[in-house]
């Protein structure tokens, strides 16, 4: 019996070195061949000869009104000619080291040309040739690699289609298809591969984008329902005693930080496991809304754990906490790989008694050794940075502990729905009060010296800097600015008035952490560094980051590295250096000067790169559509969400007799545990 599930090495012709070079493709069954789709498809539009531009691509439908004539020259080398009749023109055909072509050049008969116009002789260098009969399925052009060529990927999924078109099956369920006027599958397929024009490849491109979407949401749908189905921790915290300790915070939560924490504590009073995404703008106040759903989770007698991605940040957040809890029963304790042996079987054995109930630390926290006496909470900051496995070894820590992920890099709403859809999502979308904007500026290499009389004056009111390069050395492939070169220069400009410090990634942690202190305490008043301190520097005192070479950095980089000044009350500046040579690299630009709203960069840097580069597929978990693009058809997906949603909390949905292929297709790709 067919399936469409069998090898491709089940087709006619395909042999064993055909399958190995098909997989390079990521192509082993006929679904997967069918559903490799094309990338684009050639515009058989004829071009109007009469305004035809020379050397302009254009397309023509003729007649053949002569005899196909084939020459040799040099070595190995052919052209083939003839005469087109175009509506009242005569043209000139010519293909040059395509032979096989004579045999689809019939006088008197019509074909499409498709090449490269030249005006003065009336001629047209082809580079394609339809006739008649493979027009069709010469239309769509796919991703191909030297392996696999595009004739060959058209001929094999030919044979696939006329071999298992029978036994294709509609997933999407009848009344999603008729309310959105979608294809069923079989005719999907087919007309993704073999339109019969523009309005029929449109149609089934639609289809199979929310086909995709709408596969890949319930999946999440389904995902998360799992994990609300599973029995949590119930913190049944004391309301007034939350209250009171909120009460002892010296500053006014904000709006967005009210809401945010009634969010998630609405979540750990719930008897199922919580799995919230909180974002938040640098300097938005995230840390203080993580430490009341710490103290809710300790007094009702839980331990909570914060996992941060390096040692220096996770030492930030220790010191941080510990002053915040002052005076409260929460013991603070600091688990990081450096440690000896010595502090790390104490900080364990107090993790393990439970003594210590609020564990901060990096990766350490996930190693075999660290056992919790009653985790209830997890937090992970810059969540981004952990791998998906990291994560997911911390929820094994307890039994169902609640989840809070942290994340200072806003995420586009598309990039939430996509990457994020298994989570409840709070933001935090407005800053403390008291804030002030930080004004940037865009400065040419050849007004760098105008920086520098800025950062001496800024200097001089008792403020300090951060000056921050691409590269820690001097590269011969890169001509950008490096952290030890500046240091020297700055060291000479500024020292001895202003002692200038040197902090990146290569020095060992001690080192680090001896630099930033210095810092923080203003023993250096000139920090030059690498993005090591994109993360773990928190210096009200700061009010200038200057950026050498700033095109080389991406925008949600460039909004982090900015984020390390501002935060204090006084006005603060990000100077941004650079010369960029490419568009993209002037557009970040002019996004950083324009607008300081995270959201609004987070969203230019999708635009101008991409989702697969923004957050990196295999960390933020996007997959790679075959077909739709998760910035373009932010609309699809919002749809494909909520279908995907209330299909799986329809009761029975799975055993309706016109469900069955979709609940087949998610028993192949291994999902039933979700549905069970």
């Amino acid at each position: 019996m067919k399936s469409l599930q069998d090898p491709v090495s089940k087709l006619r012709g395909v042999g064993p070195k055909t399958v190995d070079n098909l997989k390079t493709l990521g192509i082993e069954t006929v679904e997967d061949l069918l559903t490799y789709f094309p990338a684009r498809y050639d515009d058989f539009a004829p071009t109007n000869l009469e305004t035809a531009r020379d050397k302009q691509k254009i397309t023509v439908h003729g007649t053949v009104v002569s005899e196909p004539m084939m020459s040799r020259f040099g070595y190995r080398r052919t052209r083939l000619a003839f005469r087109l009749m175009v509506g009242r023109h005569v043209v000139q055909a010519v293909y040059f080291n395509q032979p096989y072509l004579k045999s689809h050049v019939v006088l008197n008969h019509d074909v499409t040309v498709m090449g490269s116009w030249n005006a003065a002789r009336q001629e047209i260098q082809g580079t394609k040739l339809l006739s008649n009969n493979n027009q069709q399925e010469m239309g769509a052009i796919y991703p191909a690699n030297k392996n696999v060529h595009q004739a060959t990927i058209r001929k094999l999924i030919k044979i696939a289609y006329q071999n298992y078109s029978t036994v294709i099956a509609t997933l999407l369920p009848i009344n999603l298809r008729q309310r959105y006027q979608l294809l069923d599958r079989k005719t999907m397929i087919h007309d993704m591969h073999f339109p019969k024009d523009g309005q029929a490849a449109k149609a089934a491109r639609r289809t199979a984008a929310y086909e995709e979407f709408f596969l890949f949401q319930l999946r999440l749908q389904a995902i998360r329902r799992a994990h609300r189905q599973k029995d949590g921790n119930q913190i049944l915290y004391n309301n007034d005693e939350l209250r009171g300790f909120i009460k002892t915070i010296p500053f006014e939560l904000t709006a967005a930080q009210k809401r945010v924490v009634n969010e998630i504590c609405r979540d750990l009073r719930q008897p199922y496991q919580m799995n919230r995404l909180l974002q938040g703008d640098v300097g938005s106040g995230k840390t203080i809304v993580a430490a009341i759903a710490i103290y809710a989770t300790i007094i009702d007698g839980y331990q909570a754990a914060l996992m941060a991605p390096t040692e220096i940040l996770a030492a930030q957040h220790a010191q941080k906490l510990a002053g915040v809890f002052d005076g409260t029963h929460v013991n603070v304790g600091l688990l990081t790989g450096s440690m000896n042996t010595k502090q790390k079987r104490e900080m364990l054995n107090g993790i393990k008694n439970g003594t210590i109930n609020l564990v901060v630390g990096t990766h350490a926290l996930i190693q075999d050794q660290v056992e919790f006496a009653n985790l209830g909470l997890a937090i992970i900051d810059e969540q981004h940075r952990f791998g998906v496995h990291q994560r997911e070894q911390l929820r094994m820590k307890g039994e169902q502990p609640d989840i809070l992920a942290m994340t200072a890099t806003p995420i586009p709403r598309t990039l939430a729905i996509t990457s994020y859809g298994e989570m409840d999502i709070s933001v935090i979308d407005e800053l403390p009060a008291g804030r002030q904007p930080i004004k940037t500026t865009w400065l040419k290499e050849n007004q760098s010296s105008e920086a520098l009389k800025f950062l001496k004056a800024q200097l001089a009111t008792g403020a300090q800097v951060y000056v921050v390069s691409p590269l820690i050395e001097q590269s011969e492939a890169l001509d950008v600015q490096n952290a030890t070169d500046l240091y020297q220069e700055f060291a000479e400009y500024f020292e001895p008035d202003y002692k200038v410090g040197l902090l990146h990634g290569r020095m060992d942690n001690d080192q680090k952490e001896q630099v930033m202190q210095d810092f923080k305490d203003n023993k250096i008043q000139v920090m030059v560094a690498t993005t090591v301190i994109e993360v773990g520097v928190d210096n009200p005192n700061a009010t200038v980051m200057l950026i050498y070479d700033a095109d080389r950095f991406g925008l949600a980089q460039l909004h982090q590295l900015r984020g390390r000044v501002g935060r204090g009350q006084r006005q603060s500046y990000c100077l941004l250096i650079a010369d960029p040579k490419s568009e993209e690299g002037k557009k970040r630009m002019q996004t950083m000067v324009e607008t300081t709203d995270g959201f609004v960069v987070a969203q230019r840097d999708l635009e101008l790169r991409g989702s697969g580069d923004v957050l990196g597929s295999k960390q933020s978990g996007i997959p790679d559509f075959k077909v739709g693009d998760p910035v373009a058809d932010l609309k699809i997906i919002q749809i494909a969400r909520s279908d995907a949603g209330t299909l799986i909390n329809t009761p029975n949905w799975d055993q309706k007799d016109e469900n069955q292929p979709l609940v087949y297709y998610l028993k192949r790709h291994e999902l039933t545990t979700h549905f069970d």
